[in-house]
């Protein structure tokens, strides 16, 4: 393929949308050539697995705060759509580019995708480079002794902590060379990313910054007030006390090396557990890629093959019930809830959520995880499959079978004021607090005067919390018998 020296190159941005710490982006610039920043809206991952609605409406704010951050320094994003592959290919022969710089995704269709795409470009004389911008440590670095992959988490994380220098990270360029003409590219509008008839996100807005700018705000905020607290009351949902840096992470919008490198500046300020157990939960997400790299069957397939005998139940009523957050129990309803309006829920929740829908419902772990990937603004495949698994018990270092959530004890303990049940589920604000997780063992004169009918302004619950411990303790115990 024939270029003149002063050919462009491509950054193909994807799951790292910042300019700052971006080593894809400053190997570009550091060829002194134009740089062409290239967004590929490229939907064909498989079924289900494609972008879930939530995120679509993330993609759309995020590559908008993108777009305003290259024109900032003088560039432009462009934006193309359809098979990544096949419009790569198109793009470089419309524009004669000689290199193509990306950094790497992890999950197994992605994977498969860059690999087939990187050969083709490589035999056809192009420079290719692709870079490590997501994870602290690639899932092939991370071996036991024995040289596998880990599948318990603590020895995992120590692996990777008593080796973390994340170094300093990359400076976001103040500038890039543009070409003498600049492509065409779609509009970001025409992709229709936002929910329209209804606007179902309408609530996000007022949660959410996405892109570069909010993320770092976000961590910022968080080392300033919240992390002070964090170890002692990240299980708290009523109170700030967690990041909510997660769908940042997601979307590349913020490096882990970055938050690592910020944590470890005001560990003195915020204390050393406080700082190791947020950085712990940097470690889980490692730990969440590497489960999904090493097991590429992880979001469709039981990590422990004797899950697949699991007597999962089909109840569509009960299943809707669950995703509408009108179980008849006020902190499962809250979760959902929450998450219906905010496309996030707190994780203390999201275990409590999960739990019940596995272990009270005993529907199929598979289920939640679909609902949480179309809801959820961090949809992430490794976590969310990761996560789904350590709940049902199916999975890697998993909780144990007989952890069985009681919804309302965990409400009691992590929502003692009941602030975030109120504000989730406000028909049941009047109700006093003795009664604000269980509303159906209030006498009907509190109920009265609470202005709560169950039944009608507020589901009786829709499965014993007796009867359905005990039911699903029996499936399980029936996996070990039979093993």
């Amino acid at each position: 393929m024939s270029s003149s020296p002063r050919a462009p190159v491509i950054v193909w941005f994807r799951q790292d949308l910042r300019l700052s710490d971006n080593p894809a982006l400053e190997a570009a610039r550091q060829t002194g050539q134009a740089v062409l920043p290239l967004f590929i809206l490229d939907d064909e991952t498989p079924g289900q697995w494609r972008r879930g609605g939530a995120s679509r409406w993330w993609l759309h704010h995020s590559l908008a705060a993108l777009s305003g951050a290259l024109e900032a320094i003088g560039s432009h994003l462009l934006l193309r759509r359809g098979p990544a592959g096949a419009v790569l290919k198109a793009f470089i022969e419309e524009t004669g580019a000689t290199a193509v710089f990306w950094n790497r995704c992890f999950e197994p269709f992605n994977c498969e995708r860059d690999k087939s795409i990187k050969a083709e470009l490589s035999s056809s004389g192009l420079d290719v480079q692709s870079f490590n911008a997501s994870l602290l440590a690639e899932p092939w670095t991370v071996r036991n002794k024995s040289g596998d992959p880990f599948r318990v988490f603590s020895p995992f994380w120590r692996n990777i902590r008593s080796e973390l220098d994340p170094g300093y990270p990359l400076k976001a360029p103040e500038h890039l060379p543009s070409p003498a003409e600049w492509p065409a590219g779609d509009p970001l509008q025409s992709w229709n990313l936002l929910p329209r008839n209804p606007d179902w996100a309408e609530g996000f807005n007022t949660v959410w910054t996405p892109g570069e700018a909010g993320a770092r705000k976000r961590l910022e905020d968080f080392l300033a007030s919240g992390a002070r607290q964090y170890a002692g009351g990240r299980d708290r949902p009523d109170k700030p006390y967690t990041s909510g840096l997660s769908p940042h992470l997601h979307f590349g919008e913020v490096s882990p090396r970055q938050i690592v490198s910020a944590t470890e500046s005001v560990r003195d300020d915020i204390g050393d557990r406080n700082a190791e157990k947020f950085l712990s939960e940097l470690g889980w997400r490692e730990f969440a890629y590497s489960l999904l790299f090493n097991f590429p069957d992880l979001p469709e397939a039981n990590y422990q093959a004797k899950f697949d005998r699991f007597p999962w139940r089909q109840d569509s009523a009960a299943l809707k019930a669950w995703q509408r957050g009108q179980t008849g129990y006020p902190m499962v309803d809250a979760g959902m809830r929450e998450l219906w309006a905010t496309g996030w829920m707190h994780n203390r929740v999201r275990m409590i959520t999960a739990s019940f829908l596995i272990k009270h419902l005993m529907i199929d772990w598979r289920e939640g995880e679909k609902w949480f990937w179309d809801t959820l603004v961090d949809a992430d495949l490794a976590n969310n499959s990761a996560s789904w698994q350590w709940v049902a018990g199916s999975g890697a270092d998993a909780a144990p079978y007989f952890r069985i959530f009681n919804p309302v004890t965990q409400g009691e303990k992590f929502d003692p004021d009941g602030d975030y049940i109120r504000k989730w589920v406000p028909e049941l604000a009047r109700l006093p607090g003795k009664y604000l997780n269980q509303p159906w063992n209030a006498g009907p004169l509190i109920l009265k005067e609470a202005g709560i009918e169950l039944g009608k302004t507020y589901p009786a619950p829709i499965i014993d919390h007796k009867a359905a411990r005990e039911r699903a303790l029996a499936a399980f115990q029936s996996l070990k018998e039979t093993a």
